[in-house]
C-alpha cells in the first residue's frame, strides 16, 4: 500500500507559483540563484532563532520561512525543467540545499529542548538526512528519485512548523509541554525509519530487484 506524503500535492502548488516563474525568467534569475537563495534563508532562519529563543514570537517567523522555502524549491524546480536551466550544478546545488536547509532550521531546537529532547532531535534530523539519501541512492539502480513517505521533506516541514507556530503563542511554559515534544519526536522519528525502509523497498522494487 502506498503511504501518502505532503509531497503529492507539489504539482498543485507549483501551478500557483507559475506565474512568479516567468517572472524571474524575464528579470535573468536562474534555477541556482534560487536555490542559494532558499539555503541562505535557511541558515539566517535558524541563526536568528537560536539566538532569540528566549522570545516567543520569534517562533512564529518559522512557518512563514518554511513556507517561502517550500516555494522557492518549487520554483526552481519548474525553472529547470520548463525553463531550460538544467544543469548538474543545479542538481547537486538541488540536493544539498534541502538537507543544509533542514538541518539549519531544525537544529536550533536541539538546543530549545536541552532538557530531556535534544538526543531526539538530533536524531530526527540525521534520519532525514538518510532518508533524502535513500531518495537519492535510488538513481544510483535505475530507479527514479523516491519522495515517498509518511515522512518527507514536505511532511516535517509541516510538522515542525506546526509545533514552532504554537511555541509562538508560548506554550514552553506549560509542564506537559517537554513530555509533548519528547513524544511527538519519538513518534517522528518511528515515522522516518518506515520512510527510510519504504524508500529502500520502492526503490528496488522500480528497479527490478
Amino acid at each position: 500500500m502506498k503511504i501518502p506524503s505532503i509531497y503529492e500535492l507539489k504539482p498543485a502548488f507549483q501551478n500557483l507559483l507559475r506565474p512568479i516563474a516567468r517572472f524571474l525568467v524575464k528579470i535573468h534569475i536562474s534555477a541556482n540563484q534560487v536555490t542559494v537563495s532558499a539555503v541562505i534563508l535557511s541558515i539566517i532562519t535558524g541563526a536568528v532563532i537560536y539566538f532569540f529563543q528566549e522570545n516567543n514570537f520569534i517562533f512564529f517567523i518559522l512557518p512563514a520561512v518554511f513556507f517561502i522555502r517550500m516555494g522557492l524549491n518549487a520554483i526552481d524546480g519548474m525553472l529547470a525543467r520548463e525553463f531550460n536551466m538544467k544543469s548538474n550544478l543545479g542538481a547537486v546545488l538541488n540536493e544539498l540545499g534541502d538537507v543544509i536547509s533542514d538541518t539549519a532550521l531544525f537544529l536550533p531546537f536541539a538546543f530549545i529542548f536541552s532538557d530531556g529532547s535534544a538526543h531526539l532531535v538530533i536524531l530526527f534530523i540525521i534520519l532525514a538526512i538518510l532518508s533524502e539519501m535513500t531518495g537519492v541512492i535510488a538513481v544510483q539502480i535505475g530507479a527514479s528519485r523516491r519522495y515517498d513517505g509518511p515522512m518527507g521533506k514536505s511532511d516535517r516541514v509541516f510538522v515542525v512548523g506546526t509545533l514552532a507556530f504554537f511555541m509562538g503563542f508560548g506554550i514552553r511554559s506549560f509542564p506537559w509541554f517537554s513530555a509533548l515534544v519528547f513524544y511527538l519526536f519519538l513518534f517522528l522519528i518511528v515515522l522516518l525509519i518506515f520512510t527510510i525502509f519504504n524508500r529502500i523497498k520502492s526503490s528496488l522494487k522500480e528497479a527490478g530487484a
